[in-house]
């Protein structure tokens, strides 16, 4: 039996890039990418992470929790060194540029807590118009960053993050 085409109608209605510490990541940011990673699926939004552990993994395992699908962009060629959550799998061999495909294939991007590779996501983010949430991250991490682009927007919680990329994705559609 033949099947219809995919219409834009089917697709879903936004990608987040949720980012975050991989490793290094502590128990409170792994709980917070969790949640938010829940909370965006139940939206009907689509996560992209750069597919390993931590926040990443956290981020994909609250998603599958409620069903939604998340794809994460492996810095190999090594499609199992994903993490186990991840519904979609993509191994870039890029290594740390493919955080700027991460960026550009994000309608919006949450930064679950500060880590180098973290923050050029953000920067690239940032610089490239693509709005940004920080979350866990110190008051003044980003003070006296100048130049042209799209500052990112503050969350002190997990709700609050989700409702200012609600908010952004709604201002830009």
């Amino acid at each position: 039996m033949p099947t219809s085409p995919v219409t834009p109608a089917d697709r879903p209605q936004a990608y987040v890039g949720v980012v975050g510490p991989g490793a290094g990541a502590t128990a409170d940011q792994v709980e917070q990418a969790r949640e938010l990673g829940r909370s965006l699926a139940e939206r009907g939004l689509v996560l992209v992470t750069g597919g390993l552990d931590g926040v990443m993994d956290a981020a994909a395992a609250g998603c599958a929790e409620v069903g939604g699908v998340s794809i994460g962009l492996l810095p190999g060629s090594d499609r199992t060194a994903a993490g186990p959550h991840h519904a979609v799998t993509v191994p870039t061999g890029l290594g740390e540029l493919r955080n700027g495909l991460l960026v550009r294939a994000s309608d919006a991007v949450v930064a679950v807590g500060p880590s180098w590779g973290t923050l050029s996501e953000v920067a690239l983010a940032c610089r490239t118009g693509v709005p940004v949430v920080l979350l866990g991250w110190p008051e003044h991490a980003l003070e006296g960053i100048g130049g042209s682009g799209r500052p990112p927007e503050r969350a002190s919680s997990v709700a609050e993050a989700v409702d200012l990329v609600l908010e952004v994705l709604r201002r830009s559609s």
